[in-house]
Order: structure tokens, then sequence, then C-alpha cells
């Protein structure tokens, strides 16, 4: 089990990500925008930060770069529904694990959490 921190802005991906990893015997954090999620960690400890790209306030990789400087142990996975942010996220490639293009199955979100969760 491990404990992961969801950034996801709209609420039906949040909500249904936060039950598929909590279905997986994980425990979740879920908060609405990288602002929210800067804030929980410094409240608790992550093994995982699962971020939207596109997000109000703080986006993905602001939030990403962010954590990456402070919390360098922190495993990263990104996600969006946005062919053209892929790109731009792979230019993180030594900072995140991968990124998950939506829509993905509850499969392919589990599949994604444990191989980033292996890979540190």
């Amino acid at each position: 089990m491990a404990k992961i921190l969801i950034a996801e802005d709209e609420e039906a991906v949040r909500n249904l990500v936060t039950r598929a990893l909590e279905l997986h015997d994980h425990e979740v954090k879920a908060v609405v925008d990288g602002s929210a999620a800067l804030e929980a960690l410094t409240l608790d400890d992550y093994d995982l930060l699962l971020t939207d790209i596109v997000m109000p306030i703080v986006d993905g990789i602001a939030l990403a770069l962010k954590v990456a400087s402070e919390y360098p142990d922190l495993r990263i996975l990104m996600m969006t529904g946005y062919a053209e942010q892929k790109r731009r996220a792979h230019n993180l490639d030594v900072l995140i694990h991968d990124v998950l293009l939506k829509p993905f199955t509850i499969e392919e979100l589990a599949r994604a959490v444990e191989q980033t969760l292996d890979a540190g």
C-alpha cells in the first residue's frame, strides 16, 4: 500500500481515480489543483504524486518542477487529455516517471501507478 496524492481539477476524474486507487489498497488524498497539492505536501508524506497537467492556479508542470526540487524522493506520474501537453511533459523526463493519456482504463491507471512506485 502506498500513500498517493492526486491533483486533478475535474471532480469526476478526481473521484474516479481516487476510488480506483483505494480499491487497489492505496491510501489516497485528492486535491483540486497544484496549489492545494503543495499545501498537502507540507502536512503529510506521500509515496507518489499523480497530477493532471492542465489545472488552474498551479498547473502540473509547475507542480512537478516544484515537487522535484523540494521533495526529490517523491515519485511523479502525470495525466492529461491533451497530446501536446504530453509532449510538453516529456521534456521533464528526468523528473517524472510517465504521462498517462486520458481517457485511460482503471487497469491502465493501476499499472502505471504500480510501475511508478516500483521504479523508486
